[in-house]
């Protein structure tokens, strides 16, 4: 990934992406040229030198069973928004603005495990429904569905494990602005709803 020094992720930014919910494209060079697969993840640190991306897919899905050992890329998106240059202050100083995208983005390398265990499994789905349904009012848990029919759901899933080998990360926040312009896009982004992403505009300048 092409990354300028100045749009480099830091170390706190790429752990928020890791252990912050949500999911990841899954891409694999398989027998049938590359496959990718959107997947809710957990990140587990506690696995291998540099932790790994523990999440499941279908049992149909062709590119667990055709994904040969090798490397294996998972990308993590986070908040991504159109940057309109009314909002920069230098607009009004010399017009000399054009649109550009705010993104911040991970792609993780590294082995991919298949595992094809209930044990696995159960305490896979266990994590990634704890991790969601953690502050809800009426939280919903695994074992409020009957012993049977999540015994069915189980066998109808593999378990895949990128255990990371390296990662690059990439946030592009308007770093290469003034502080004026920064703080334009900030507030721009706060009158469209983009809280997520007005902050992290503010973040990499703190």
């Amino acid at each position: 990934m092409y990354t300028p020094a100045h749009f480099a992720a830091r170390p706190d930014a790429i752990q928020n992406l890791l252990a912050g919910s949500g999911a990841a494209n899954l891409v694999t060079m398989t027998h049938q040229g590359l496959l990718a697969t959107l997947l809710p993840f957990t990140f587990n640190p506690a696995v291998g030198a540099h932790g790994a991306l523990q999440a499941h897919m279908a049992r149909n899905n062709p590119q667990w069973q055709n994904t040969p050992a090798g490397e294996a890329l998972a990308i993590i998106q986070g908040p991504d928004d159109y940057i309109s240059p009314s909002w920069y202050a230098s607009k009004a100083e010399h017009g000399r603005v054009v649109p550009t995208w705010n993104y911040s983005t991970v792609h993780v390398y590294g082995e991919l495990v298949v595992h094809d265990d209930a044990g696995w499994l159960a305490r896979h789905v266990r994590q990634l429904t704890g991790l969601h349904e953690s502050g809800r009012e009426q939280p919903w848990a695994v074992d409020d569905a009957p012993e049977k029919f999540i015994a069915g759901q189980l066998r109808a899933i593999v378990g895949v494990e990128l255990v990371v080998t390296r990662i690059d990360a990439k946030e592009k926040l308007s770093q290469n602005r003034s502080a004026a312009d920064a703080e334009g896009v900030a507030d721009g982004l706060r009158t469209l709803g983009r809280e997520a992403s007005a902050a992290a505009v503010e973040r990499v300048r703190s």
